[in-house]
């Protein structure tokens, strides 16, 4: 026991400060900035003397060029160290092209002073055929502009030379840290522009058609929106844009390009439609923050988003309010599993941006929030700026994707096929980063789903991910990270496999195709996927190269009982592969469009729908040929178009399945009803989640059934599964039979209650309060011996 006078230990923990991993937020990491250089394409940055330039080649094989210029558009490569490189051609060639998104590129140059008929000799850093992972580092001893270029030409379907992306960090030196965050580059030309600090608005009017860029300089930032008819207003009436009108009308929190893209005011009119939005996450729900509430949490006279707003539209003849019902651009709200109203900090990222196009003349306002006594702003209020543009651009409907946190966004994108789908449906959702049909007008997705049964359609499938897995240690990779026995593939063979993580969960699953012995693609769901092979790699210390094919290689699904018959008139294969009539069920063969002379196309025996069918693959400049010419041939046989809409029927009705919904990085494939795909008695070599999944296997807690529900009320994905009061499963994906008329369901269920013929209920409202009866039995509905998808 301590006596009076003896020293007392101290054991208390000494404060810690706050760690976290917040990726590419700039304020967080002021001297590094990420860059990204698309394969077959370039990317400028400016440097200051001490700024360090790293590029670096993530899958390999991709040559890189590099051009500079001084403030006075002359040859500057002497200040990064560099020298010319005689022969260096592509970045010239690339520079010459005739493509839309180089306008931009040749204005910025040209405004400093740099002369595009004559180019400087680049320096070639590396030519290709290089490791993956490789780098160069160059300091500048001068301000100089770079251009950095990854050229190629495009590939064929059947080749693995497509040009692949360079990642660009820029190193800035200490002595210039950035206090401001660069504006990113106008997507257009401009009328007018203007920065809102924080604790401000700004109120501005924009004509019909005009489109207003609202940007998130810093990140994290929100900024509330309102708009008010301009008309109206001369008139004396306030008819503003009403984001509960919005809600109700688009049926979603908050629009986003594509088919839910329209704002509307309270008459119900469209007043504004969302074009593009790099974030996909704003609040439609709460007011712009007022006085109230921060004299509520104790902070009188605190600078607040609808007092501003008020200040700023008095001149037009607009009322003071309290609170301004508001679009709240970049602000993250939530609803939680107690009904209760969550924020947190923002999603979105230094140079983060939503555009709008006016559909009225519009007086509008922005704000820079003030709010630094909460998450809302990410503790540190920062500027919002505005950016109008001309009504003659026209910029392309968009969301931004990002495989991993720190990687530089990339827009939707069209497919080869999109010219050709769009002139029939303007039915079009992004998925997983490509505009992609849902349902054609004049078909709908039950006439679609029909034709597939009892006929034959096309469908879009390019929003697939490819991979071209290549070396002398790609069989030995694959075999490490796939749940298959890779070993016992063939050369023209295809197989479905599961990719997990060493504690079991999937991370995505797909089929690899062997083109030879030391060549696989792999085609998955997930960019991410790309990452994780080319990380396994790298730890291993393999000579294999992961090269992305995404951009390159396109394909329509052909699906149907005539779907041979389609196919057989118009692919042409040599005397080394196998005749379209004769490739076998899980194959793939190498040909042409019609003859010898045709586009180069690979036909796999492969599809999503439980009927036979075939997946056709080409090069993006060859896929309208490629559809043109399955119409031309399908007509007489009833070929259809199908959507995703009546895709979901199908494969669900085949007991398909599908991420997001029958697996996720928590479900092992068993649980994921493809526990076929990992065979552990036959498979000797070791791979990644082996252990967990003998564990997993040894004492399963949960499989994949089906549901027969009784009556005409649908099921739907997420809906709890009930035995008594107690939650024994879940619905991962549900549907109605056209052909049967009959509710199915493929559900998660708890082992006990998996047996066939086992009665249970599937829970509505709030799970207890409205039930569907229902009856377990094999989550295949249609074909269970698959013998149509065989024949």
């Amino acid at each position: 026991m301590a006596q009076p006078g003896d020293a007392v230990q101290n054991t208390a923990r000494p404060p810690v400060a706050t760690r976290v991993r917040e990726p590419a937020l700039s304020l967080r990491t002021p001297t590094l900035e990420r860059y990204r250089v698309s394969g077959g394409g370039l990317t400028v940055v400016a440097l200051a003397a001490g700024d360090a330039l790293e590029v670096v080649d993530p899958e390999g094989h991709q040559a890189c060029e590099l051009m500079a210029w001084d403030s006075q558009g002359r040859d500057a490569l002497a200040a990064l160290g560099l020298q010319a490189s005689p022969g260096a051609e592509g970045t010239a060639r690339l520079l010459q092209r005739p493509h839309p998104a180089l306008r931009t590129v040749h204005a910025g140059l040209r405004r400093r002073g740099v002369d595009l008929d004559h180019l400087p000799t680049p320096c070639q850093l590396w030519p290709a055929g290089g490791l993956a992972g490789q780098r160069q580092r160059c300091t500048a001893t001068a301000e100089v502009l770079v251009l950095v270029c990854a050229p190629g030409a495009d590939s064929s379907v059947h080749t693995q030379n497509a040009p692949t992306p360079l990642a660009l960090h820029v190193h800035r030196s200490g002595s210039r840290i950035l206090t401001a965050v660069p504006l990113p580059e106008p997507l257009g030309e401009v009328v007018d522009e203007f920065t809102i600090a924080p604790g401000t608005a700004r109120s501005y009017t924009v004509a019909k058609g005009q489109f207003i860029q609202v940007i998130d300089v810093a990140g994290r930032q929100c900024s509330d929106f309102v708009a008010f008819n301009r008309r109206a207003l001369d008139r004396g009436i306030e008819q503003e844009l009403d984001p509960t009108v919005t809600r109700t009308l688009g049926g979603r929190a908050y629009p986003g390009p594509g088919l839910h893209s329209r704002f509307f005011d309270r008459e119900m009119q469209p007043v504004l439609e969302l074009v593009q939005d790099t974030v996909g996450r704003h609040d439609t729900f709460g007011l712009a923050c007022a006085a109230r509430y921060y004299e509520g949490m104790g902070y009188f006279g605190h600078a607040n988003c609808s007092d501003n707003l008020s200040r700023e539209l008095a001149p037009h003849g607009v009322r003071a309010r309290p609170g301004w019902p508001a679009i709240n651009f970049f602000y993250n709200t939530g609803v939680d599993a107690h009904n209760q109203l969550t924020m947190d900090e923002p999603w979105s990222r230094p140079g983060d941006h939503v555009l709008l196009r006016a559909l009225d003349d519009m007086v509008c306002a922005n704000t820079s929030c003030p709010d630094d006594i909460d998450p809302a702003n990410g503790w540190m209020p920062t500027d919002i700026h505005v950016r109008i543009y001309a009504a003659q651009e026209r910029f392309s409907m968009a969301i931004a994707h990002r495989p991993t946190p720190d990687a530089v966004p990339e827009m939707t994108r069209e497919s080869g096929f999109h010219a050709a789908t769009s002139a029939l449906t303007r039915q079009f959702t992004d998925y997983r980063g490509w505009w992609t049909p849902t349902r054609y007008d004049g078909f709908g997705s039950v006439a679609e789903y029909h034709a597939c049964r009892e006929q034959v359609v096309v469908m879009d499938l390019s929003a697939l991910r490819k991979f071209e897995v290549i070396g002398p240690d790609a069989e030995a990779l694959m075999q490490h990270c796939l749940t298959r026995d890779i070993k016992k593939l063939a050369v023209g063979q295809v197989v479905y496999s599961a990719l997990c993580y060493p504690h079991g969960g999937m991370i995505d699953d797909g089929t690899l195709l062997r083109l030879g012995p030391d060549n696989f693609r792999w085609i998955c769901g997930e960019d991410y996927s790309g990452i994780w092979l080319r990380e396994q790699a790298e730890k291993l210390g393999m000579k294999v190269w992961i090269k992305s094919a995404s951009d390159h290689i396109h394909n329509v699904a052909v699906q149907g009982p005539r779907s041979r018959e389609l196919l057989k008139q118009m692919v042409w294969s040599p005397g080394t592969q196998p005749a379209l009539e004769n490739l076998g069920w899980f194959r793939f063969l190498v040909g042409r469009l019609d003859d010898h002379n045709g586009c180069p196309i690979m036909v796999s025996r492969t599809g999503y729908t439980g009927e036979l069918g075939y997946e056709v693959w080409c090069h993006p400049s060859d896929a309208p040929r490629v559809w043109a010419r399955l119409w031309e041939l399908g007509a007489p046989l009833g070929l259809a178009p199908l959507g995703l809409d009546a895709l979901d029927t199908l494969r669900i009705e085949a007991g398909l399945v599908f991420a997001g919904h029958e697996f996720c990085d928590q479900t092992d494939p068993f649980e994921a009803g493809i526990g076929f795909c990992v065979p552990l008695k036959s498979k000797a070599d070791d791979f990644i989640g082996r252990d967990a999944l003998i564990e997993r296997s040894a004492h399963p807690q949960r499989k994949l059934v089906g549901l027969q529900l009784d009556g005409n009320e649908m099921a739907a994905h997420g809906d709890g599964v009930y035995v008594g009061h107690a939650q024994v499963g879940v619905v991962t994906s549900a549907t109605r039979s056209p052909l049967t008329g009959q509710n199915v369901a493929l559900c998660r269920m708890s082992l006990p209650n998996t047996a066939a013929g086992t009665r249970v209920e599937v829970g509505k409202l709030d799970g207890h309060q409205k039930r569907l009866p229902a009856t377990v039995c094999a989550p295949i509905f249609y074909d269970p011996d698959k013998s149509r998808v065989r024949a």
